[in-house]
């Protein structure tokens, strides 16, 4: 099953549109984040290069994805982080023996195709019953850069100077789909750094432009 991620830009011409797509789900960040004592999600005024146009960033499989989860949360509780060829129970009794470690990473506690990274700096993921019922809980995008930064090495990646990520995808990935892009080079973990380009990729992004990264 294909995963993608997309950049919402968080302008105003979008954003305090009146037919802003994603206005409900800005509304449950905001009151998430002012539960937290946090400002809400950053909006720029408009300017030259930025639009109110949404586009796909990076695509992967959801196998994948959990297999760069799993390397993270492995290396996280000190145990050997091991290449997997799919997905079986020990990522489950993972999840389970150290689910509240898990619920402090904002790489590994977050809904599958849904749910979203913001560019706000908070330490751990935020969880209310009203994300819970819709996307999910909420991810800070400087939260995956250091998570994914930490993992890194495991995998095979210098974080200081990374590969180029793949090219995101032309366009909606349907569920039932493969990833539009495959991992290239081979080798041990290479599912995983696959994955970490995409993540990585999407998360400077939403960083330097002011973006809000969604799953679909």
């Amino acid at each position: 099953m294909a995963c993608d991620l997309w950049l919402v830009p968080l302008v105003d011409v979008l954003c305090h549109s009146p037919d802003n797509p994603f206005a409900e789900e800005i509304a449950a960040y905001d009151d998430a984040l002012a539960q937290a004592g946090l400002p809400p999600v950053p909006v720029q005024s408009y300017m030259p290069g930025l639009s109110g146009d949404v586009a796909p960033v990076a695509g992967f499989d959801y196998d994948a994805l959990h297999f760069l989860r799993r390397a993270y949360l492995l290396q996280l509780c000190g145990l050997e982080v091991t290449p997997v060829g799919e997905l079986g129970g020990d990522y489950e009794q993972l999840l389970e023996m150290f689910e509240a470690t898990a619920q402090q990473s904002h790489l590994v506690w977050h809904y599958d195709h849904a749910g979203a990274y913001v560019p706000v700096d908070f330490p751990h993921p935020l969880v209310t019953e009203e994300l819970l019922a819709g996307g999910g809980p909420l991810g800070s995008a400087q939260g995956l850069v250091r998570e994914l930064v930490a993992v890194a090495p495991v995998i095979g990646i210098d974080p200081d100077n990374p590969p180029p990520p793949p090219a995101p995808p032309p366009g909606p990935t349907e569920l039932s789909e493969p990833a539009a892009t495959a991992p290239t080079g081979g080798g041990e973990f290479a599912q995983e750094r696959h994955v970490w380009l995409g993540l990585h990729a999407a998360a400077t992004r939403s960083l330097a432009q002011g973006s809000m990264i969604v799953f679909s």
